[in-house]
């Protein structure tokens, strides 16, 4: 398993949060001194650094959006007073948060973007069980992604668990994530979200999607979530085109159980991928 990879899931979907080394080392399953090299080889910049730039990054993101207080977006970066984060964002940018905000611009900042997890092809891909399963809703939190941008998904994760709460008529406790309405230039929507019962009472402020009752291949994905573009790449480049089968034009999901623990990434998931054929 490569650590940088785990490392880069956990800054992703974490990054509200405080984030130590000492932390990301031990979700990696490895020391300090082995994680500061390992990022450092696998990314090319330093663990702390990479966090500190997303941080700053989505900070400038949201002064370029009109932040009305900038000791919250200070706050929300880790920085404990306006002082602080008006010191880094100085040293980091070349400008005051007051500026960006004023100006409105990003087009000439040096943004840190999130960084792609490994996509090649893994050589022990588990054959899949087949299912028809139900049709049933989902609502949770949505955002608009192509196969170049994905590395944002650990994001939406991370606001899905601060309001799930806020989900009315929930069924269960399973997550999902749905990959849907995909166009011919790579793009779709990915909803990170539960099982409801029923769309009538939802706020506007989340998305849905309905899954139609549909033939699946079930693939699990036992390894940490890090690499599931990994196993994803494999399915549909390598299992799929050699299956006989053909891919529906249908939804198709992560399924996390009870098992899969959000905080380190550990403990499994599924994957359903509709087919037909």
């Amino acid at each position: 398993m490569n650590p940088a990879q785990k490392a880069l899931w956990f800054i992703e979907s974490h990054l509200a949060g405080p984030l130590t080394l000492e932390e990301i080392s031990k979700v990696a399953g490895i020391s300090r001194f082995h994680m500061v090299r390992a990022f450092a080889a696998g990314t090319g910049c330093s663990v702390m650094r990479y966090v500190r730039a997303r941080r700053l990054t989505e900070a400038a993101r949201a002064l370029a959006s009109g932040a009305p207080d900038i000791l919250n977006v200070a706050l929300d970066a880790d920085y404990g007073s306006h002082e602080a984060f008006t010191r880094a964002f100085r040293d980091h940018f070349g400008l005051t948060p007051e500026a960006l905000r004023g100006s409105a611009r990003l087009d000439h900042l040096k943004l840190q973007e999130p960084i792609l997890m490994d996509s090649t092809a893994t050589d022990h891909l588990e054959p899949p069980r087949f299912e028809t399963g139900k049709a049933f809703l989902v609502a949770g939190i949505g955002d608009r992604f192509s196969h170049d941008n994905g590395a944002g998904i650990p994001g939406l994760w991370q606001r899905y668990q601060q309001m799930v709460g806020e989900i009315p008529d929930r069924v269960g406790q399973v997550a999902y994530g749905v990959c849907c309405n995909g166009d011919d230039s790579g793009n779709f929507d990915y909803i990170a979200g539960v099982e409801v019962s029923d769309f009538s009472d939802l706020p506007r402020r989340f998305s849905r999607v309905r899954i139609p009752e549909q033939k699946y291949a079930v693939f699990a994905h036992g390894e940490h979530v890090s690499t599931i573009r990994r196993t994803v790449n494999t399915i549909w480049n390598h299992w799929l085109p050699s299956s006989g089968l053909k891919a529906a034009d249908a939804p198709n999901f992560e399924r996390y159980d009870e098992n899969f623990d959000p905080n380190t990434g550990n403990g499994g998931f599924e994957i359903w991928v509709p087919i037909r054929g």
